[in-house]
């Protein structure tokens, strides 16, 4: 079993056809790369735990399943420890603490994401080309505003990756402006 960035892919398009979980799993990637590069990590094996966090999930979205199933199938097919440990401990529920940078970095990117997805989708240009962090945290106080994203979770993974809130949100919209067109979030640009 090789790790790479095309099996992860392969595995994840297996078991997820919505182009809103694909969107989702490509937006953590590049967020997870994002801080692999700034921590000087392994961006591919970062970047292919972001891939994989949720390949499960349109399947088995229950708490009773996710991400459970889709850990019991990467250790089917060979994957190492520190990927479906990582995986698991993205989930509160799952019992699994975040101890690594990788576990840390992962939980903190997966809900800024999709927010910071949101946040560029009601732009008037559809863009996170010219989305600024001070917009994410206006967003942030805005509890209608995507309200199944726990805004506690937002600022704990911050809090995880020892850094302020808005640098946080920098980072990851940052990331995310690399991979614009894949995410489909150059909107007017």
């Amino acid at each position: 079993m090789e790790l790479t960035r095309n099996a992860a892919w392969e595995l994840l398009t297996e078991f997820t056809k919505g182009d809103g979980l694909l969107k989702h799993a490509l937006a953590v990637e590049a967020a997870v790369r994002g801080y692999a590069r700034q921590f000087e990590e392994n961006e591919e094996d970062w970047g292919l735990v972001a891939l994989l966090h949720d390949f499960d999930y349109e399947r088995w979205p229950s708490a009773e399943d996710h991400p459970f199933r889709g850990v019991a199938i990467l250790k089917e097919r060979g994957y190492p420890e520190w990927v479906t440990r990582a995986i698991l401990s993205h989930a509160d529920y799952s019992g699994v603490t975040r101890e690594t940078t990788l576990e840390k970095t992962l939980f903190a990117c997966d809900e800024m994401a999709g927010f910071v997805t949101a946040a560029a989708l009601v732009r008037p240009s559809k863009s996170v080309l010219d989305l600024e962090a001070k917009s994410v945290m206006k967003r942030m106080k805005d509890k209608a505003f995507a309200r199944a994203v726990k805004r506690d979770d937002l600022r704990a993974g911050a809090e995880l990756l020892a850094m302020p809130l808005d640098q946080h949100i920098g980072n990851v919209i940052s990331s995310m402006r690399l991979q614009a067109d894949a995410l489909g979030l150059r909107g007017t640009f």
